[in-house]
This record gives structure tokens, C-alpha cells and sequence, in this order.
């Protein structure tokens, strides 16, 4: 009896001492944490979370923060340099003859054959000429007693707004430099020829002396007298660059160079212009720089990564809801339906994307449209052309998922079709449809990135990672101003490789049978 009462006594002791408590207790998690927990514990969809939310917040938050707007233009003060004029120092014997008289090539060969030889006179066609050394590389040139022609090589100009001297005027003014004298006189009238060659009439200028030839490099340009005095002092003086204020008090810089094989001066006009600070080196007002139309590489990259995103999850979410839709009706139905919709699959399979995109973009050039349209054109092309895998992705799933126990059971409690459809079979699809989706986008933003690089993408003023690089369009802007396309690509190589981790992570933690 004592044993028995002691076996009695004891039983309640082994069932207190197997009884579970709250430490010992097992935690069951519901499926949503399961995945969760999965997922957090992959840690290269860790690292490419981390990559994203970086992304977004740059791309989102970053614009929201920069004092610049995506499509602000800054400026810069550069000298912009162009051929004014071209300046020969005449050594050269030149001709001009009086009213009636002519003095051709063929004479002013054998003149020169005659001054060579030095020899006075000499005849073409038995006419018989002589000439006159005044000196000072000047000469007269008669027929008889007759002045047919005079040979110079300083050279009479006529003052600025004065009338076109006449040639008894050049003549004598010519005549009194030779011969040392100040004074001439010609048509009438009394000049004055003063110490810098200037002929005066009255005490008023009417024109000048010089052995320089100033010929203006574009049409319709006026070379003042004061500039030329001004750039025959340069040339004097071996200076090769010289500021000048013209008439209307405009400052210009001047560089002068000399061609010794073609034995001419070239002047070139530079003056301050604010222009684009195009292809501008990073700086702390830019960290990286400005692009090819002075916009803020900082500011572009943000917003370019803003619209890229936009358009990622705007052309997946149209994707996958056509293919959801489409999926889900052939998946449920088969038969005849099943047919015509994987028919229309075949045939979206067998467009061409890549072309139409291409003509289409050429065509909306062509059109002028407006930006902000094309993108709306951009995503829903982009949209409409990729639906078709997704469809055939679920319309294989529901396939299998509809022969199941709770489909027949849905069936016999009289649920509709759409119910059945859209609240029983679709939410037992969006794990694999999150992990393609996910996947998806690091796709479309290529797409994008490519179509806009081609110039058929995203146009100016809104910014795309895409339409960054494409302003790389020769060797020499890939090769020198790096800061403009090397950010954008790693930007885009972040994204995409964001994506593409995070999708990995979420196929294991959604199905653990598919890890490798």
C-alpha cells in the first residue's frame, strides 16, 4: 500500500515536470515573418537593399536637398577669340595711273625688268616710256612728257569719313615724302603732309601715309584709322597682344601672329562673352562638374536617377497588371480562351521591340513633341510590348494552382469566377510575381538607359541616366571630361545590381527549395 500511495504521489510530480512553460514554449511564425527572416539572413539581398534604398534616397531625397533645379544653365566669362584682320607690309612695287591712261601688266613688267637693269627707259610695242626715281621706292612714269602711271610702295589712305582722294592728290602727297617736303598742292587746294604722314587739308585729316595693308577677314567691317595706327604700333613694337576700345566703346583684346611662309600678320578679336560653363572640372560649387549645357552633373545624376526609377516601376506595374489580367483568364479558363490568348503572346513575341522603339522615337523627333508626352509615349510603349512573359509566368502557375483542394472547394461554396481568380489564385502567384517583377526592373531601366543613349529615350530638359551618357558622343569627351558619363554608369551599375540582389534574396526566402 505504501508503495502504491508513493507511485500516486508521484505521478503529478512527472506531469508537472513535462508540463511546457513560456521559455520552453515554440514559437511559430506566420509566413510572412518566415520570409522575412529568410530574407535578412541572405546577406547579398542585404547588400543590395542597402544599394537601392542609397539609390532612392540619392535620386529622391537628393533633389528635394540641392539648391539647383535639374535643368538650371550656369555661365562662365571666356574670351572668345576670331580672324579680324589680316596685315602685309607692302614691299611690293603697286600701280595707279591718271584719268585716261593706262598702265597694264605687260608695261609693268618691263618697268620692272628696266629698274632692275637699271636702266631709265624702256618700250612695249614700240611706245617708248622713261621713268623717274623721286625716291623713297617712288616713281614717275611717263609716255614723252605724258605721267601715265605711278609705281609705289606706300600706300595713300583716305581718312576715316572723308572722301576717296583723287590721284593728283595721292601723286604729289607721294611726291613731297620722297622729296622731304610739308606741303603740296593738287586740284587747287593747299595740303599739309606733318612728321606721322598725315595729309591735311585746311588743318582738317584727309588722309594718311602708311606702307601696312589692313584687309578686314569679313564683310562689312570698318578698320578705323586709330585702330590701324594702333595695330601698326604692335607690329613696330614685336607686341603680340594689345587691348583696343573701339567706337562704341566696346574693349577688345587683340593676339597677333605672323605667317612667315605666307608672310602675313593675323589678327584675331577676342572679347569677353558669358557663355555656357560647358564641360566645367568638379569644383565645390559642382562637385562633378557641369555637363555640355552648364547644367550641374550632381543635380542631373539626381533627378536622372528620379526619372529612371519612375520609369522602371511605372513600365513593370503596367506589365504586370496586363499580365496578370491575361494570365490569370487563360490559366483559369484553358480551352478555347487558353488558345486565343497564348496566340496574342505568340504575336506580341514576334513584334520587333527594338525597331519599332527606334522609328517610333525618329517619328516623335520628327513631330516635335513635347518632352513630357514622349515619356508618358516612352512608358507606355515600354509597358504594352512586355507583358507577354509575365502573362505566360502566371498563366503557368494557375495552371497547376487551380487542380488544388482549395480551388475545388471554392467551386463547390459557389464563389464567383472573378473571386476565385483574383482572391484565391492571384495572391497565391505574387511571390513569384515580387521576384520576377524585382528582377524585371533592373531591365526596364537598361531599356531606358539605352533608348535615351540612342536619343529615342527621354529628352531635354528632363534628365536620364541614360541621356547623361549620351552626351559622350565623341573619343575626346569619353577620354577627357570622365566626370560626365563614369557617375551616371555607376549609378546605373548600383540599380541594377540592387535589383537583381534583392530579386535573388526574395525567390530563396519565398521558395527555399530554389536556393543554390
Amino acid at each position: 500500500m505504501r508503495e502504491e500511495e508513493k507511485n500516486v504521489n508521484a505521478a503529478p510530480e512527472r506531469e508537472e515536470n513535462y508540463t511546457l512553460n513560456d521559455d520552453r514554449r515554440v514559437k511559430v511564425l506566420s509566413p510572412g515573418r518566415l520570409v522575412a527572416q529568410r530574407f535578412f539572413r541572405n546577406r547579398l539581398a542585404i547588400v543590395g537593399l542597402v544599394m537601392l534604398v542609397a539609390m532612392f534616397a540619392f535620386s529622391f531625397v537628393g533633389g528635394l536637398v540641392v539648391p539647383y533645379g535639374q535643368a538650371e544653365q550656369f555661365y562662365t566669362t571666356e574670351v572668345l577669340k576670331k580672324e579680324y584682320v589680316g596685315v602685309t607690309r607692302n614691299d611690293n612695287i603697286r600701280y595707279s595711273v591718271p584719268d585716261g591712261q593706262s598702265f597694264g601688266a605687260l608695261e609693268q613688267a618691263e618697268f620692272i625688268l628696266a629698274l632692275n637693269k637699271g636702266e631709265t627707259e624702256f618700250s612695249r610695242k614700240d611706245v617708248q616710256y622713261r621713268y623717274v626715281d623721286e625716291g623713297g621706292d617712288f616713281y614717275s612714269i611717263y609716255m614723252g612728257d605724258t605721267l601715265v602711271a605711278m609705281g609705289y610702295k606706300d600706300i595713300v589712305n583716305t581718312a576715316d569719313g572723308k572722301p576717296e582722294l583723287s590721284f593728283p592728290v595721292k601723286y604729289e602727297a607721294l611726291k613731297a615724302m620722297a622729296g622731304g617736303q610739308g606741303s603740296f598742292t593738287a586740284d587747287g587746294g593747299s595740303y599739309t603732309l606733318d612728321g606721322e604722314h598725315n595729309i591735311l587739308l585746311n588743318g582738317e585729316e584727309v588722309g594718311y601715309i602708311s606702307r601696312f595693308v589692313v584687309q578686314p577677314k569679313e564683310n562689312g567691317v570698318v578698320i578705323t584709322r586709330h585702330f590701324k595706327e594702333a595695330l601698326e604700333e604692335a607690329l613696330e613694337e614685336h607686341i603680340d597682344e594689345f587691348v583696343y576700345t573701339d567706337t562704341d566703346g566696346v574693349e577688345y583684346t587683340y593676339t597677333v601672329s605672323y605667317d612667315a611662309s605666307a608672310m602675313v600678320w593675323s589678327v584675331m578679336q577676342g572679347k569677353e562673352t558669358r557663355v555656357w560653363d560647358k564641360y566645367g572640372s568638379p569644383s565645390p560649387a559642382h562637385p562633378l562638374g557641369t555637363d555640355g549645357n552648364g547644367m550641374d552633373m550632381l543635380v542631373r545624376l539626381m533627378y536622372g536617377g528620379r526619372v529612371s526609377l519612375i520609369i522602371g516601376f511605372i513600365v513593370v506595374g503596367i506589365e504586370v497588371v496586363l499580365g496578370v489580367i491575361m494570365g490569370g483568364i487563360s490559366g483559369y479558363f484553358g480551352g478555347w480562351v487558353d488558345n486565343l490568348i497564348m496566340r496574342i503572346v505568340d504575336v506580341f513575341y514576334c513584334i520587333p521591340s527594338t525597331p519599332i522603339l527606334i522609328i517610333l522615337g525618329a517619328a516623335m523627333d520628327a513631330m516635335q513633341v513635347d518632352p513630357m508626352i514622349r515619356m508618358l509615349y516612352l512608358m507606355l510603349l515600354l509597358g504594352f510590348l512586355g507583358w507577354p512573359g509575365t502573362a505566360r509566368m502566371i498563366r503557368g502557375l494557375i495552371l497547376s494552382l487551380r487542380e488544388q483542394e482549395f480551388m475545388t472547394a471554392t467551386e463547390a461554396t459557389g464563389i464567383s469566377v472573378p473571386r476565385r481568380i483574383f482572391k484565391h489564385l492571384i495572391p497565391n502567384v505574387i511571390p513569384q510575381l515580387i521576384v520576377t517583377s524585382t528582377m524585371g526592373l533592373g531591365s526596364v531601366i537598361l531599356m531606358e538607359a539605352t533608348l535615351s543613349f540612342l536619343g529615342l529615350g527621354v529628352k531635354f530638359p528632363f534628365a536620364s541616366w541614360g541621356n547623361i551618357i549620351s552626351d559622350v558622343n565623341n573619343s575626346y569627351v569619353m577620354t577627357t571630361y570622365w566626370f560626365i558619363w563614369i557617375p551616371a554608369g555607376i549609378c546605373l551599375l548600383i540599380t541594377v545590381l540592387g535589383f537583381n540582389f534583392v530579386g535573388d534574396g526574395l525567390r530563396d526566402a519565398f521558395d527555399p527549395k530554389m536556393k543554390r
